[in-house]
């Protein structure tokens, strides 16, 4: 565990923003915003402060947890005794024993045994479920196609259910919830979809309390890019980083950004937009309405338009694993390479001089073009951005699939069980 997250799972709970009147006689009174948390919740908060440490660091036994966070062992083991009567943790074998000697440490992990999570992922044509356990292992996956998304909005609703079902009907005990990555925008507080692409019945629906009320169980509803990075915070490449944005490219592009512990979605979710900043001003038409997003020029509709125009082969299905292959032999190939790298670059130029988050975990298309692809938008990325100190920028690959995006939606419902407003 380093510095940050120790000072994490030790740093005691404070109540945010005091304020200042003058009373009737002219004495200053002090009144908080914020309540104290109650004992209740300070056991329920430490317990969520040692698993998130657990989910940062890997397996850890007491005695380091305990060290990192400068309390004594009892401190840690009263924590821990209750997650494990709980069945979310066990003590594995003994490591082995170092060069000091002493008593073999038993590093803590998640329980096989413990309730997991059911993970949803729903885009417009497709609905994908599964079960993760804690560990963010995936199991019993389900995928059906949805109905047609303009007919009747029953027959959708119905087949999210099936699918749901089938993977629940795998699971040995019941999950502790049921998280919805949706491929469209959502509204975080009603838990309601706003509107998906090619499925207009599905606007302004309440899936959430829908499923709730069908399967008894607690819903958290998200937009698909920001579940992606709930999943690389808890299971993948954003596991302890402060600060992330995650990129996603494919039919569609879309972003998400996480700062100081929080996952940033704006008033009722309808902050990231990323797609749909500005990017070429009076460009072309977007889907949106508006011209100039960035969607329109950093999405596989573009990629597959140019790649039309330069008479590339396979067109019609090409991506960038397709192009990157082809750029190795094919000079057109490689032109086409770089300026969609430079286009996919752009918005992550604009992003890091606003917010510089430096750190980028990219998803979808893009992945499926290698080192390659993930070289040339790092090198497009560093001739927009000027130097300065601090500013040093480092680019990942995701997954081109659905993991993330089921790790994520599982992780919605981990986030409130944690009690920690990702």
């Amino acid at each position: 565990m380093n510095e940050r997250i120790a000072r994490r799972i030790s740093g005691s709970p404070v109540a945010a923003g005091e304020s200042e009147h003058g009373g009737g006689d002219g004495v200053r009174v002090t009144r908080m915003h914020q309540s104290l948390l109650s004992s209740s919740k300070m056991g329920s908060t430490n317990r969520g402060l040692v698993i998130q440490a657990l989910y940062d660091l890997g397996p850890t036994s007491r005695a380091e947890l305990a060290r990192l966070a400068g309390v004594n062992k009892t401190t840690i083991s009263g924590i821990v005794q209750t997650l494990i009567d709980a069945e979310i943790l066990v003590e594995n074998d003994p490591s082995p024993i170092g060069r000091r000697g002493g008593k073999p440490a038993k590093p803590l992990w998640f329980s096989p045994s413990a309730s997991p999570i059911c993970g949803v992922l729903l885009m417009p044509e497709e609905v994908h479920a599964c079960v993760v356990t804690l560990d963010g292992q995936i199991f019993a996956e389900t995928r059906i196609a949805l109905p047609d998304g303009g007919g009747p909005v029953e027959p959708i609703i119905e087949t999210i259910a099936e699918c749901v079902s089938g993977a629940l009907q795998q699971t040995k005990r019941p999950p502790l919830g049921i998280g919805v990555a949706v491929g469209g925008m959502v509204d975080t507080d009603s838990g309601s979809i706003v509107t998906i692409n090619l499925a207009p019945a599905l606007d302004g629906y309440p899936l959430a309390s829908d499923l709730g009320r069908r399967f008894g169980l607690p819903v958290r509803l998200d937009h698909h890019p920001r579940a992606l990075l709930v999943g690389d915070r808890w299971f993948g490449k954003g596991r302890g980083i402060p600060q992330f944005a995650v990129v996603y490219t494919g039919k569609v592009l879309g972003g998400a950004l996480y700062f100081g512990g929080h996952l940033y979605r704006g008033t009722a979710g309808a902050g990231g937009e990323l797609g749909h900043t500005f990017v070429q001003v009076d460009g072309e038409l977007c889907r949106c309405g508006r011209r100039g997003c960035w969607d329109t020029i950093a999405t596989l509709g573009w990629l597959r338009r140019e790649a039309r125009k330069a008479g590339l082969p396979d067109a019609e299905r090409m991506n960038s694993g397709i192009l990157c292959l082809a750029a190795g032999k094919d000079e057109a190939a490689a032109r086409l390479l770089d300026r969609y790298a430079r286009n996919v670059a752009i918005g992550i130029a604009n992003l890091q001089q606003t917010l510089a988050p430096n750190h980028y975990i990219l998803h979808g298309d893009v992945v499926l073009g290698g080192d390659r692809m993930l070289e040339a938008i790092a090198g497009h990325v560093r001739d927009l951005v000027p130097a300065r100190p601090g500013g040093v920028i480092e680019i990942v690959a995701g997954d081109a699939g659905d993991q993330a995006a089921l790790l994520g939606a599982a992780g919605l419902v981990l986030s409130d069980m944690l009690q920690f407003s990702i």
